[in-house]
This record gives C-alpha cells, structure tokens and sequence, in this order.
C-alpha cells in the first residue's frame, strides 16, 4: 500500500493538488505515519477558483499562504467515508471547522460534494471532493 503522498502523485485527477503538496512542502508530513484525513481536491475543484490564484500560491514567495490552504484539507486522524456523519465537526491543520452534511446518502462539506471514492492508503485516508476549501 501507499502513503498519501504516493497517491497524490500518481493520480491523474490530482495534478494540481500535486503541485501545490509538493510546492508547500507537506508531501513531507503526508508521507509521514499520520494518520490523516485528506480531502483532496480533484484538478476540477481547482478550475473553480478565481483565474491565476493557484498558480499565484505556488511561487515560492506565497508558500505560507500554499500551505495554509492546503492545511485546510487535511485533519488529524483516519475518517472512513462511512464514518462521516451529519452534523460532524472536523478541526483541520490549518484551523478551519469543516461541518459535515449528509442528505439523502450524499456527504459533503460546506456544499463540495465528498465523492465516494476513498483510497485506502498506510498513513490515513483520501477522499475526493470537488470544492477548494477556502478560507473565509
């Protein structure tokens, strides 16, 4: 099996979030034990955002707020799909409260849908979302 790092970087659905783990430096801390929860969103997630602001974050002298963003993604522990939970609370590493929704058996998290396609890897888990998680 993989670690989270290893499947960011061989998914063809995540070539940009490739580029922002490895930019920020948490390809580091994703390889690590963990475990961790990552919502990762795909490469449509990030053509949602505002024209320029992904490739803007990934020049070196923007690293901080990379990482911040990124940080938004990932929370402490190993989080099943079918664990997630209507009305659950996620405290992520960059300090966001990410609020779970479930209705009629479709999860997501502050309106992005949470795809249930979740990779089982050695340090955690990876769920695919189709939201950026930006924070307000």
């Amino acid at each position: 099996m993989s670690n989270i790092t290893q499947v960011v970087n061989t998914d063809k659905y995540l070539k940009t979030l490739k580029k922002g783990v490895h930019a920020s430096d948490l390809d580091q801390l994703l390889s690590s034990r963990g475990p961790f929860t990552f919502f990762a969103p795909n490469d449509v997630a990030f053509e949602k955002l505002e024209s320029g602001l992904m490739e803007g974050l990934l020049a070196k002298e923007k690293k901080q707020q990379l990482t911040d963003l990124m940080n938004n993604h990932i929370v402490n522990g190993k989080i099943l799909f079918k664990d997630l939970k209507n009305g659950d609370k996620l405290n992520t590493l960059g300090g966001t409260v990410l609020a779970v929704e479930v209705q009629n058996g479709k999860v997501s998290i502050g309106g992005a849908v949470i795809l249930e396609r979740e990779a089982r890897i050695t340090n955690g888990t990876i769920h695919s979302t189709d939201t950026v998680f930006v924070k307000s």
